[in-house]
């Protein structure tokens, strides 16, 4: 497996990132060890709270709610996915599979110790982030969800996504910063555009953003799908506490909340809502996420 690592100059002097990089080395059973990056502010021995990016995204988009949660009293932690941002890029996008990011980031748990986590998920963050739910249930004190799901092939897949799936292959170009775009309300910035785009110089160093959807389990026969369902049926005795709180115009996964909802336990009862925001939830309304969960936590604990 030959390892790209994006240079540090890439990310100087980024709009609205200050914070400081950390590093753990982490392995799936069949891999060497990589590099990964995180983000960790807020006092070290507060409550952890851990935000799982997607694609094609990395711990940049969660820069508008870092700073209200840590000064909540919180730990917030913010890996960048092995392939992603700061942290090493596997060259092939055979390098890449389902299983190894859920390894990667389980890793990523077990080196960091973490324990009773609020976890949330969006994007490919939460088709990684539900399977560790539920099969390292012991880590994870609550959940939160925004614009995402566990696909388990028992579900239509729209045109759109096909659309994307072969975008994402075979498009000469795979502009991170313009997909953000796309995937707002709100207009987002050249200068913000450019540090989504930041962990990517070149092509070569986007094939983990090209092998996601590829990965994404829409057919029975794919590798990930039994563990998938597994996972599925756990989080139907998921009796911790689970708050979806989505982005209503988007088009693919605006309405997803409603069968999390149904199909998980903990979810009953919760302050769930629907933001005027689309797919990327944290770009439209971070502040807003961040006093949502804050809220939701301090509910929890009164």
């Amino acid at each position: 497996m030959d390892v790209l690592r994006t240079p540090d100059s890439r990310f100087e002097n980024l709009e609205d990132y200050p914070f400081e990089a950390n590093y753990v080395d982490v392995a799936a059973r069949d891999t060497q060890p990589l590099r990964m990056h995180y983000l960790d502010e807020g006092p070290l021995d507060g409550p952890p709270i851990v935000l799982l990016h997607g694609e094609p995204t990395w711990s940049y988009l969660y820069r508008k709610m870092i700073p209200p949660l840590a000064e909540g009293g919180n730990r917030v932690l913010a890996p960048d996915l092995i392939g992603f941002g700061r942290s090493d890029k596997p060259s092939r996008i055979e390098d890449y599979t389902y299983l190894r990011h859920v390894e990667w980031v389980t890793s990523w748990f077990e080196r960091l110790k973490l324990k009773d986590v609020t976890l949330f998920v969006q994007d490919w963050g939460s088709l990684i982030g539900l399977r560790i739910a539920a099969e390292q249930d012991a880590r994870i004190g609550r959940l939160v969800v925004a614009n995402g799901f566990l696909p388990t092939a028992q579900r239509p897949t729209p045109p759109a996504f096909h659309l994307w799936r072969a975008f994402a292959r075979y498009s000469p170009v795979l502009p991170a910063g313009r997909l953000v775009a796309a995937g707002t309300v709100r207009r987002v910035r050249a200068k913000v555009r450019a540090g989504y785009d930041a962990p990517f110089p070149d092509k070569t160093y986007q094939a983990g953003a090209r092998a996601f959807p590829q990965l994404v389990p829409i057919s029975p026969d794919d590798p990930a799908v039994p563990a998938n369902r597994a996972a599925w049926d756990a989080l139907g005795r998921w009796e911790k506490p689970c708050l979806a709180i989505f982005g209503h115009r988007d088009p693919l996964l605006g309405k997803a909340d409603r069968p999390l909802i149904k199909h998980i336990p903990g979810a009953a009862g919760q302050p769930h809502a629907r933001l005027d925001a689309s797919h990327f939830i944290q770009e439209d309304s971070g502040p807003e996420l961040a006093e949502r969960i804050l809220s939701w936590l301090q509910l929890l604990a009164d």
